[in-house]
């Protein structure tokens, strides 16, 4: 991959040297400010990258530090448990489950005879990177767990920054990885979940189809979609990319080959989105193993159902909100996130990111049962951030940060903190 990204019209590349910017450093009178300004610009950009990770990852230690301080005695921890303990808790136990004895070839039934929750509902990506390295240090699962969270959070942060400077400033680019590392669910960036390294291979994915790299893709998507439910996604939003290259040929040229390997690739994913529901049916005998064990968990909410697509936000919508309410709130959240989809900082971000963001947001439509999971579920369509990055203004900037960070001491006490009752998994 390049180490320098493209540079969208009308913005400035990012220099490492340049006469007019050195000239105020040795100017007499040169103010300190310029002089710093001057300094800063001549930063690399991963550089400036890694600082803010590090500045976040200060924060959201030191807030999870804090509540795990007052934690009481829970299913998975004793009363104030360490960091790592305290970062492996819920379903990481899942994983670690994974990682130390695989999946179940028979599956678990409930007492009335309907499939139980059980591994298959988390696919082994994460878990076997973390199992690997715990064969090679000796270590046990939960450090381990939690540094393989730690470094891919680390190269999503540097990867987000190549993505959006592909379509925005330096300046927003940065700004949007502030945002991305201080968001309300950064901390599961640092915790025993596939979330970080799920991040990770989708902004690398999404780079690569921005930077028409399409054959690299495949390694890419193949993991990925054995990481976190994906490929099904990253398929149609690929079949769009492949057909608004089509569309747009006249300006932007669209050899017949690249369209062929595009287009196989946008197969190769729908492949890979369907391969985890294969595997759960070759090993258990059941050709709705994995459809089943993902339904169990929502069981508690409205019993056990048949997945139809597109069903379960309403019955959650009427399940939290009652009828007609629920199903009122749901249309009116589709028709709130399109209007948002083409107002005009959403527009900045280009087509493509706005067609994943889209792609994405049609999947969970189709499959997901809203609960408090959501917030967690949503994490990738964080290219958005990139335009909640756009408005220059300081106090905005600072306006924003601030309530982000306060967001996370907000999930923390929601969804992470246990206080006996388990109605808000993360």
């Amino acid at each position: 991959m390049d180490s320098t990204p493209s540079v969208p019209t009308g913005a400035s590349p990012d220099r490492t040297s340049s006469p007019t910017l050195t000239a105020p450093i040795g100017r007499p009178g040169a103010s300190a400010s310029v002089r710093w300004r001057v300094r800063y610009r001549l930063v690399p950009w991963w550089q400036k990258v890694i600082v803010i990770w590090l500045l976040s990852r200060l924060i959201s230690t030191s807030m999870v530090l804090v509540l795990a301080s007052v934690q009481g005695d829970n299913a998975w921890t004793p009363a104030q448990p360490g960091y790592t303990d305290f970062a492996t808790m819920w379903d990481s136990l899942w994983y670690n489950i994974v990682a130390v004895s695989g999946y179940p070839a028979v599956l678990p039934l409930t007492p009335d005879g309907h499939v139980a929750e059980n591994a298959w509902a988390f696919m082994p990506g994460y878990p076997a990177v973390v199992r690997a390295l715990m064969l090679l240090t000796g270590s046990p699962w939960e450090p381990m767990a939690v540094l393989v969270s730690v470094l891919a959070s680390l190269a999503t942060a540097l990867l987000f920054y190549r993505l959006i400077r592909r379509v925005q400033s330096s300046s927003t680019a940065l700004f949007a990885v502030v945002l991305f590392c201080v968001a309300p669910l950064s901390p599961l960036l640092q915790f025993g979940y596939a979330e970080s390294m799920h991040l990770m291979l989708m902004t690398l994915a999404l780079l690569l189809v921005l930077e028409r790299r399409y054959l690299v893709l495949v390694p890419v998507i193949a993991v990925m979609a054995l990481t976190r439910p994906s490929g099904l996604a990253f398929a149609l939003f690929l079949a769009l990319h492949v057909v608004y290259r089509w569309y747009t040929r006249a300006r932007d040229p669209f050899p017949a080959r690249e369209a062929v390997v595009a287009s196989a690739v946008a197969v190769f994913s729908g492949v890979m989105g369907l391969a985890w529901p294969g595997i759960a049916w070759l090993v258990t005998g059941s050709i709705t193993a994995y459809t089943d064990t993902e339904l169990a968990w929502r069981s508690a909410y409205i019993g056990y159902t048949e997945l139809v697509p597109f069903a379960a936000w309403f019955q959650s919508g009427v399940w939290w909100l009652g009828q007609p309410l629920g199903v009122i709130v749901v249309i009116g959240l589709i028709v709130a996130f399109t209007l948002v989809m083409f107002s005009r900082p959403v527009r900045s971000l280009g087509v493509d990111l706005r067609l994943w963001v889209a792609s994405y947001a049609l999947y969970l439509l189709a499959v997901f049962f809203p609960q408090s999971s959501i917030f967690r579920l949503l994490m990738p369509m964080f290219p958005l951030l990139g335009a909640l990055a756009a408005p220059r203004n300081p106090v905005y900037r600072v306006v924003v940060t601030l309530a982000l960070i306060l967001g996370q001491w907000g999930w923390l006490l929601l969804c992470w903190g246990v206080d006996g009752a388990d109605w808000t998994p993360p």
